[in-house]
């Protein structure tokens, strides 16, 4: 389970509904992302790291740190 995903998810208030609507995918893509049910494809990390402003890396439960990185210029 990819519990920062849900945890994000949860602290913007939004639904799964709400976050695959934004995303342009089924609810049931979206549960089976936070479940760890199906790998989530590298351009929708993109899109859910910019919707919760964070990073991939936090996304997927690999750093505890919520901050995203500074982008390069």
């Amino acid at each position: 389970m990819l519990e920062h995903l849900r945890n994000l998810r949860e602290d913007s208030d939004l639904s799964q509904k709400e976050v695959a609507e934004k995303l342009q995918i089924h609810q049931t893509t979206y549960s089976d992302y936070e479940l760890g049910r199906l790998n989530i494809p590298i351009p929708v990390l993109k899109q859910l790291a910019e919707l919760f402003n964070t990073s991939i890396d936090y996304i997927v439960d690999l750093t505890d740190e919520v901050t995203p990185y500074e982008k390069k210029k």
